[in-house]
């Protein structure tokens, strides 16, 4: 398995959601012992039956009531629009004011932001099964396969919450843009780094399901690179990011589709009718993009077909029950990579008939489910890098 020594950037990539970096003065960049610090912080909540807050990586700020601060109408009469990124937000208690704020600081950052916010999961799954390893770290393992969403941006602090002393709480969110821009920039580079050794794979390896599943990991990636270098842009600082040089998720897709129509699958079925099974699967797998057939195939999709009669007392029909089972399988070392199964009962006048309108029922379930499983199982494909 190939060790990302990088700990920070990654462990904010995927444990947002969970203990947020602090604002600070200092330029220096986060040092790994904060990052595994905040970690464990986050881990002991985790242990002790609470879901840590976006800011849980220091006691929560006080309600305040009285007089209603400036901040409410005017965030940026309190906190300089030059330094900081602000949100106001208001609910019926103060989980609600906060949660409502620090979403509003996420819109501040555009539609695409908070769209893409979602592709951190497909990364956080990688990294909780192993595809990207992120650290020794047991603090830091367990933090990361916790996770499982990104509901704050990094760095975002609640500052303040007040009371009307009637119904409504307002909390005030806020991102220090000297911090945010050194923190993104890390973690950008530090993932254009697991790209690079995603992709360092031998040539006779590429053009296999676990070279596609690295292409796809890599298009990820790099779209979370691109939100955050969109953040980067929003806080005037690119800290030495190019974001228009950065490579799209889009290109490495195209690559996965090239491996696709690079991987022949042979279709083998056990008493078939006409081939009339064989194809229906062929058809899927070509709608999927791969190459059906070939004979030193490293993948092979082996179904069973059986058909056989059914009595049923007081029916003038005959009936036939079909089941095909069928497991696409790695020859290279006999693992079964996606097992499908179907069954159903048909009935005619004759056997024969009542044979070959369960097959056709069973071609159509084919042509109608199969292409779909495959695509799922696709798309969660993760790279074996072991």
């Amino acid at each position: 398995m190939f060790k990302v020594r990088y700990v920070p950037a990654l462990l904010v990539v995927s444990f947002i959601g969970y203990a947020s970096i602090g604002c600070a003065s200092s330029p220096e960049p986060v040092r790994e012992d904060d990052a595994v610090a905040a970690a464990q912080a986050a881990v002991a909540e985790m242990e002790g039956g609470s879901r840590p807050s976006a800011q849980a990586s220091r006691p929560p700020r006080k309600v305040s009531q009285g007089k209603e601060p400036a901040w409410i109408a005017s965030p940026d009469a309190v906190y300089d629009k030059n330094a900081f990124v602000t949100a106001v937000g208001h609910g019926a208690d103060r989980n609600q004011a906060e949660r409502d704020a620090l979403g509003k600081l996420v819109a501040v950052f555009g539609q695409s932001v908070q769209a893409e916010l979602k592709t951190i999961n497909t990364y956080s799954e990688a990294v909780s099964k192993g595809a990207v390893n992120v650290s020794e770290n047991t603090s830091v393992q367990n933090a990361i396969k916790t996770s499982a969403e990104m509901d704050a941006l990094i760095g975002a602090e609640i500052e303040e919450v007040w009371f009307d002393n009637k119904t409504t709480y307002y909390a005030v969110a806020v991102l220090e843009k000297g911090q945010a821009a050194r923190l993104y920039a890390d973690m950008i580079r530090s993932n254009e780094r697991i790209i690079g050794d995603l992709l360092a794979i031998p040539d006779a390896e590429k053009n296999t399901l676990d070279g596609y599943s690295r292409y796809q990991l890599a298009a990820t990636i790099a779209d979370v690179n691109r939100v955050y270098a969109n953040v980067l842009t929003m806080v005037g600082s690119t800290v030495g990011i190019v974001p228009g040089d950065m490579k799209k998720g889009d290109a490495y897709r195209l690559e996965a589709v090239n491996i696709t129509k690079s991987i022949p699958i042979r279709v083998t079925v056990t008493d078939d009718r006409s081939n009339r099974i064989r194809d229906a699967f062929a058809s899927a797998l070509t709608k999927q993009g791969f190459r059906s057939g070939g004979t030193d195939a490293r993948y092979v999709l082996e179904v069973r077909l059986e058909l056989s009669p059914v009595e049923l007392p007081g029916q003038q029909n005959q009936f036939v029950r079909y089941v095909i089972e069928g497991n696409l399988i790695d020859t290279r070392d006999a693992s079964v990579l996606l097992p499908f199964s179907i069954n159903g009962r048909e009935g005619h006048r004759s056997l024969s008939e009542a044979e070959n309108r369960a097959v056709g029922v069973a071609e159509r379930k084919i042509n109608d489910t199969y292409g779909g499983v495959l695509a799922h199982y696709l798309a969660t494909l993760l790279p074996n890098t072991k």
